[in-house]
Protein backbone atom coordinates (compact mmCIF):
# COMPACT_ATOMS: atom_id res chain seq x y z
CA UNK A 1 0.00 0.00 0.00
CA UNK A 2 1.32 3.42 -0.91
CA UNK A 3 0.28 6.06 1.61
CA UNK A 4 -0.67 9.61 0.55
CA UNK A 5 1.98 12.32 0.68
CA UNK A 6 0.26 13.92 3.69
CA UNK A 7 0.31 10.73 5.77
CA UNK A 8 3.31 11.82 7.88
CA UNK A 9 2.09 15.34 8.60
CA UNK A 10 1.72 16.44 12.21
CA UNK A 11 -1.48 15.21 13.83
CA UNK A 12 -4.13 17.49 15.21
CA UNK A 13 -6.98 16.06 17.24
CA UNK A 14 -10.40 17.59 16.68
CA UNK A 15 -12.65 18.41 19.66
CA UNK A 16 -14.96 15.67 18.39
CA UNK A 17 -12.32 12.94 18.53
CA UNK A 18 -11.20 14.11 21.99
CA UNK A 19 -14.75 13.52 23.23
CA UNK A 20 -14.91 10.16 21.46
CA UNK A 21 -11.63 9.13 23.11
CA UNK A 22 -13.40 9.41 26.47
CA UNK A 23 -16.61 7.74 25.27
CA UNK A 24 -14.84 4.89 23.50
CA UNK A 25 -12.05 4.47 26.04
CA UNK A 26 -8.87 5.02 24.12
CA UNK A 27 -6.11 7.57 24.59
CA UNK A 28 -3.82 9.56 22.32
CA UNK A 29 -1.02 7.01 22.51
CA UNK A 30 -3.42 4.24 21.46
CA UNK A 31 -4.75 6.49 18.69
CA UNK A 32 -1.24 7.07 17.34
CA UNK A 33 -0.48 3.34 17.59
CA UNK A 34 -3.65 2.55 15.64
CA UNK A 35 -2.66 5.02 12.93
CA UNK A 36 0.84 3.53 12.72
CA UNK A 37 -0.76 0.11 12.24
CA UNK A 38 -3.22 1.27 9.57
CA UNK A 39 -3.95 -1.35 6.94
CA UNK A 40 -5.92 0.60 4.34
CA UNK A 41 -7.21 4.03 3.40
CA UNK A 42 -10.06 5.12 1.16
CA UNK A 43 -11.90 8.34 0.33
CA UNK A 44 -14.75 9.23 2.69
CA UNK A 45 -18.20 10.27 1.46
CA UNK A 46 -17.33 13.77 2.73
CA UNK A 47 -15.04 15.46 0.17
CA UNK A 48 -11.50 16.02 1.44
CA UNK A 49 -11.78 13.39 4.17
CA UNK A 50 -10.43 9.86 4.28
CA UNK A 51 -11.35 6.65 6.10
CA UNK A 52 -8.41 4.82 7.65
CA UNK A 53 -8.83 1.14 8.55
CA UNK A 54 -6.87 -0.26 11.49
CA UNK A 55 -7.00 -2.75 14.37
CA UNK A 56 -7.31 -1.98 18.08
CA UNK A 57 -7.76 -4.60 20.81
CA UNK A 58 -8.13 -7.27 18.14
CA UNK A 59 -11.11 -5.47 16.62
CA UNK A 60 -11.39 -3.48 13.39
CA UNK A 61 -11.55 0.29 13.82
CA UNK A 62 -11.90 3.20 11.43
CA UNK A 63 -10.65 6.76 11.63
CA UNK A 64 -11.82 9.75 9.68
CA UNK A 65 -8.94 12.08 8.86
CA UNK A 66 -8.76 15.34 6.96
CA UNK A 67 -5.48 16.69 5.58
CA UNK A 68 -5.21 20.48 5.91
CA UNK A 69 -3.00 21.61 3.03
CA UNK A 70 -1.70 25.06 3.97
CA UNK A 71 -0.79 24.04 7.53
CA UNK A 72 0.41 20.52 6.66
CA UNK A 73 -1.72 19.05 9.45
CA UNK A 74 -3.55 15.76 9.47
CA UNK A 75 -6.70 16.32 11.52
CA UNK A 76 -8.21 13.26 13.15
CA UNK A 77 -11.95 13.94 13.00
CA UNK A 78 -13.24 10.79 14.72
CA UNK A 79 -12.46 7.14 15.45
CA UNK A 80 -14.81 4.24 16.06
CA UNK A 81 -14.90 0.44 16.27
CA UNK A 82 -16.41 -1.36 13.29
CA UNK A 83 -19.13 -3.83 14.18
Amino acid sequence: MQWPYWWDWELELSPHVLKRMLDRRFNELELRTMLEGAVDIRPDHEPGRWVVETIHRNQPWEFIVEPVQPDELLVVVTAYPVD
